[in-house]
C-alpha cells in the first residue's frame, strides 16, 4: 500500500500515549490527577447555553455563510474593537472550527513549499507540524539565556529571503511568559518593513496576572487592517471555557481571508450553526465570567509556585498568564519523556514532556482544574522524585512507600 509521504511524515504526539494509559487508569478505579490539560473545569457561560438552546429549538440548523454568521461576526468586530482598539469590517473576519484549524488555514494560505515560518521555543506543539503540513519549513529559535523570551537578535538571525511568517504566541503556552511590549513592536516594525506576516496566536490574551497586560501587536502599527501583515487568531474555547465548542476566528486582510473562505467552502465547509450560536452568546453575554476564571487560575498559578517551592531543586520561572507552567526537572531527568512516563505510573499524575514544546528537561503543568488537584498533584511528584520528602505518602486510600530512591 502506498500512502503520503507528507501524511506519513507528521508525528503523533507521544503525549497521545500518556493521556491513553492515564485513561485505562482512570477505567480501573486509580485516582489519577491530570495535570496536563489545558482545559478551564468552569461550567459553560450561561448565556452561551441560552443562545445555543435557542437556535437548536428553533429548529433553524442549517448551513450557515461559510464565513461564520454575520451576527457572530459582528459580535466579534465588536470585540476586536473593544480588547485591540482596531475598527475591522465583516470581510475582516472568518469564524473557523477552533483558534486551531485558523491557524492552519492561515498557514496553508499564506505558504508555498519550502517557505520557512519562525517559531519561538517554548512552542505550542502543533505549530511546528502544521508548518510541515503545508509543506513549509519550521525554524525554531530557541532563547539563548535559558529563560522563555527569545531576544529579538535572536530571531532576526533566523530570518531568511525564504521566511514567509513568524507565529507569536503571547502569553504563551507552554511557558505562561508574556513577551514585553518592546519585543512586539520590534517584531511588528520588522514584519511590515520585510513584508513578513506576523500571526498572533492571542488565544489566551485575557488570561493575565498582576495587573499585567498582554500588549497587541496591532497596537504598534498605523497601518490598517488590509494594508498590515498582522493576522489575529482567538476563540471562545481557553477565556471562556468553552474547548468542546471549537469556535475560534480570524481577523486578517480581505485578501487572506477570502482566501480562507475558499478553503474552508471546500474542506469543513462550515463551522456548526448551535455552535456559532453558543460563542455569540458567549460574546455578547456578561464578560464577568473571564474575570471570575482569570482569578481562580491566578490563584491556582500562586497555589502551585508555592508547592513547587518544597522541592529541592526544581526551578521554575514564574508564569505571567495562561494556565501553565514549565518548570525545570533537569536536576531529576533529561529525558523528559521517560520523566512524564515515571511520575504516571509511580504517583499517577499527568504531565507533558516539555520535549513537545522545544524544551525538554522541563514538563508542562497545567494549573486550569481544581486547586486541590494542583496541591495534591505537586506533593506526589515532590514525593516520587525528591529525597528529601516524606518516604511514605497515601495515594487515594492506599498507603504507597518510596522504594526507588
Amino acid at each position: 500500500m502506498s500512502l503520503s509521504q507528507l501524511a506519513r511524515s507528521i508525528v503523533e504526539s507521544p503525549t497521545v500515549s500518556l493521556n491513553e494509559e492515564a485513561r485505562l487508569l482512570r477505567e480501573r478505579g486509580e485516582p489519577v490527577i491530570h495535570l496536563g490539560i489545558g482545559e478551564p473545569k468552569n461550567k459553560t457561560p450561561f448565556q452561551a447555553i441560552l443562545a445555543g438552546a435557542a437556535r437548536l429549538t428553533s429548529g433553524d440548523v442549517k448551513y450557515t455563510p461559510v464565513e461564520g454568521t454575520p451576527s457572530l461576526r459582528k459580535a466579534i468586530i465588536r470585540y476586536t474593537e473593544e480588547n485591540y482598539d482596531r475598527l475591522v469590517a465583516p470581510e475582516n473576519v472568518i469564524v473557523t472550527i477552533g483558534a486551531k484549524n485558523a491557524i492552519w488555514m492561515v498557514l496553508f494560505t499564506l505558504l508555498n513549499p519550502g517557505d520557512e515560518v519562525i517559531i519561538l521555543a517554548p512552542y505550542w506543539v502543533s505549530y511546528p507540524e502544521m508548518v510541515r503540513m503545508c509543506q513549509g519549513v519550521p525554524v525554531i529559535v530557541t532563547p539563548e539565556d535559558g529563560t522563555f523570551v527569545p531576544r529579538f537578535e535572536e530571531i532576526e538571525r533566523a530570518v531568511s529571503s525564504s521566511t514567509r511568517a513568524i507565529i507569536v504566541n503571547s502569553p504563551n503556552n507552554p511557558s505562561g511568559a508574556i513577551y514585553p511590549p518592546e519585543l512586539i513592536a520590534q517584531l511588528v516594525d520588522f514584519c511590515e518593513r520585510r513584508g513578513i506576516y506576523y500571526i498572533a496566536d492571542d488565544i489566551y490574551h485575557k488570561l493575565v496576572f498582576d495587573g499585567k497586560r498582554a500588549v497587541p501587536a496591532y497596537s504598534f502599527t498605523q497601518k490598517d487592517v488590509n494594508a498590515s501583515h498582522i493576522i489575529v487568531i482567538n476563540g471562545v474555547a481557553k477565556l471562556y471555557g468553552m474547548t468542546g465548542f471549537r469556535i475560534g476566528w480570524a481577523v486578517a486582510s480581505r485578501e487572506i481571508i477570502e482566501i480562507m473562505r475558499r478553503v474552508q467552502s471546500q474542506t469543513v465547509t462550515t463551522p456548526a450553526a448551535i455552535l456559532q450560536a453558543a460563542a455569540e452568546g458567549a460574546l455578547n453575554g456578561m464578560q464577568s465570567v473571564v474575570e471570575a476564571l482569570r482569578l481562580h487560575v491566578q490563584n491556582n498559578r500562586d497555589v502551585l509556585l508555592q508547592e513547587l517551592k518544597t522541592f529541592q531543586d526544581v526551578r521554575c520561572i514564574r508564569p505571567e498568564g495562561t494556565f501553565y507552567a514549565l518548570p525545570d526537572f533537569r536536576a531529576y531527568s533529561q529525558d523528559s519523556m521517560a520523566l512524564a512516563r515515571f511520575l504516571l505510573q509511580k504517583a499517577l499524575v499527568v504531565t507533558v514532556p516539555g520535549r513537545e514544546f522545544g524544551m525538554e528537561g522541563h514538563l508542562r503543568i497545567s494549573y486550569a482544574g481544581e486547586t486541590r488537584d494542583v496541591v495534591e498533584g505537586i506533593a506526589r511528584i515532590r514525593w516520587a522524585l525528591d529525597p528529601t520528602s516524606p518516604n511514605e505518602i497515601y495515594i487515594g486510600d492506599r498507603r504507597m512507600v518510596r522504594d526507588w530512591l
